[in-house]
């Protein structure tokens, strides 16, 4: 009796059947929509994270600033605590220091930036005076190529005029606006007086609660002892990486402003003292802040010496040594702290600062680092951890 074949049997050649053949086909169309869907869905949710973090910024720098400073202040709090003095004194204690801190600071740049106002416009005026000497003389390369253009232009223009009536277009543009402008910065600075001070109470409650929070999201890994030590190790974690990096702060601001100090003193600037503490103050905001100091300090030094030459040397002075500083010793901490990669972290400035300008170079690295901290402990994440690590 002949054997009758079945669709997916094989053949006694062993080869398979024609229906067999087409449906082994088929299988690769039937698994590619899955594995398309699980590549567009991470996707798609990194893509909505990304644009939720950009649309509710205000909020999210608030909160990222209050649980960052409370990180940072908590061990004061704690050694108050240790000396008989109640969690509710100590935190005031603290933050009221805060609080006077910032106004001595600011009260001590205070005056200095008035001198640089009101000095402002003369100083445009003599620095456009002096670039205009260097050049005076030289018509550069440039210059001659300009002027061959604009006589082509002039020539063409006649032609043209010449050739049609002349028709004459104005653009009535809106003219500058005093009152507008400073109603503008106005709001502006009313704005970011109310975010510091809500900052400043997020603080304060924060470390009004303590242990409290850290109690709560263990309970909430629920009862599983292994899951709740995993999460006690991440929260120790981030709480020491974030003490270790913003103590890295402290003490590379604190040598910037120290060696601004001597530079600007030996070079013979007037308030050397001021810009020393602005120095180590904008330190903290990587790029911006250091430049920002250099541009200051250089027209403190054109207005003082009257020379190009003593501005460029005080601003690049300046310039160098927050650069020698950012680069070799807080890259050299960072590491030591963090253990990352120096790639990685450069990559999450350039991603802070196009998230969030400013705010978010500040805030990048102590991010980067969290998100290191947890992906070393949770098994899925480990190659994140890899990535990210030294």
């Amino acid at each position: 009796m002949a054997a009758i074949a079945t669709p997916g049997a094989e053949s006694p050649a062993g080869n398979q059947s024609p229906a067999g053949l087409e449906s082994a086909a088929l299988l690769p169309t039937v698994q590619a929509p899955g594995v398309e869907r699980g590549l567009a869905l991470p996707i798609l949710a990194t893509v909505a994270v990304v644009f939720a973090l950009e649309w509710a910024q205000s909020f999210v720098i608030s909160l990222l600033l209050g649980i960052l400073f409370a990180y940072t202040l908590n061990p004061l709090v704690v050694w108050l605590e240790r000396i008989r003095i109640p969690r509710v004194l100590g935190a005031s204690l603290v933050m009221v220091g805060v609080v006077c801190a910032l106004v001595l600071g600011t009260y001590s740049l205070r005056g200095q930036i008035q001198t640089l106002l009101d000095q402002l416009p003369e100083a445009v005026g003599k620095l456009s005076v002096g670039l205009a000497s260097v050049r005076k003389g030289q018509a550069s390369t440039m210059q001659k190529v300009q002027t061959a253009a604009n006589q082509i232009e002039k020539a063409a223009s006649v032609v043209s005029m010449s050739k049609q009536p002349a028709t004459r277009i104005v653009i009535d543009q809106p003219g500058f606006k005093l009152g507008d402008f400073l109603w503008a910065n106005s709001v502006r600075a009313a704005v970011l007086i109310g975010q510091t001070v809500m900052v400043l109470f997020l603080t304060f409650f924060l470390l009004l609660s303590g242990d409290t929070y850290k109690r709560k999201l263990v309970r909430l890994t629920g009862p599983s002892l292994s899951n709740r030590k995993i999460t006690v190790r991440i929260l120790d974690g981030i709480n020491e990486s974030i003490q270790r990096y913003m103590f890295m702060l402290l003490a590379t601001n604190i040598l910037v402003g120290l060696l601004t100090w001597i530079t600007l003193r030996w070079i013979g600037l007037e308030s050397a003292g001021a810009w020393a503490v602005a120095a180590g103050l904008l330190h903290i905001i990587p790029y911006f802040g250091p430049t920002v100091t250099a541009v200051g300090i250089g027209m403190a030094a054109f207005m003082q010496f009257d020379t190009l030459s003593m501005a460029l040397l005080a601003a690049g002075a300046a310039l160098v040594i927050a650069t020698v500083v950012g680069y070799f010793v807080t890259t050299w901490m960072t590491g030591r702290i963090a253990k990352m990669n120096t790639a990685a972290v450069f990559i999450s400035l350039l991603f802070g600062a196009w998230l969030w300008g400013v705010w978010g170079m500040l805030l990048s690295i102590p991010i980067i680092v969290i998100v290191k901290v947890v992906a070393q402990h949770v098994e899925p994440l480990e190659s994140v951890a890899e990535l990210l690590g030294d």
